[in-house]
């Protein structure tokens, strides 16, 4: 849903804090701690309370031709995820964020939830290579703007900075 839509529907899609105000908070999640699975999982939790209208946000990690769960917020999930495949392994495969206003109508959308509807895919990259998505959905279709997708993008570059800072 487009933000003149979820403002008649009554839904504020508005991130809860500035993009500054996040980036400053989620540098303090992680600051200190250099374990992938332990950031990630406070990173999704981060997002979860930060986003408003989605119903699932995690990380799928790269492991040879496919993309395997990683921490999540939200109902379970798909374990596994070909590379080409579904929103995710497209993101993978293209090398480029994928913002899906509804995933229905996405060719080999993969269902993992039939409730969501819309979706925003962002790579995860170590040394230019990438490594991991972050995956977040919602059931609203056209909740993501492009606002929302740059937003998120930089929220994934500070945890990519803090993460594989020593590499």
């Amino acid at each position: 849903m487009n933000d003149a839509a979820a403002m008649d529907a009554g839904v504020n899609t508005r991130p809860l804090l500035s993009l500054h105000e996040a980036c400053q908070q989620l540098a303090g999640l992680l600051s200190g701690e250099q374990d992938l699975i332990a950031n990630a999982a406070n990173t999704a939790a981060f997002l979860k309370t930060l986003l408003a209208d989605i119903n699932w946000v995690g990380f799928y990690f790269l492991k040879g031709e496919e993309l395997v769960l990683g921490p999540f917020q939200g109902n379970p999930a798909c374990v596994r995820i070909p590379v080409g495949r579904g929103v995710c392994g497209t993101c993978v495969a293209s090398g480029e964020t994928q913002r899906v206003e509804d995933v229905h109508a996405f060719p080999g959308h993969i269902a993992c939830d039939v409730r969501s509807r819309s979706e925003l895919v962002v790579p995860i990259r170590q040394q230019g290579k990438i490594v991991a998505v972050l995956d977040i959905d919602s059931p609203s279709v056209g909740r993501f703007t492009a606002d929302d997708q740059n937003y998120v993008e930089a929220l994934i570059d500070e945890f990519s900075k803090h993460q594989f800072a020593a590499d």
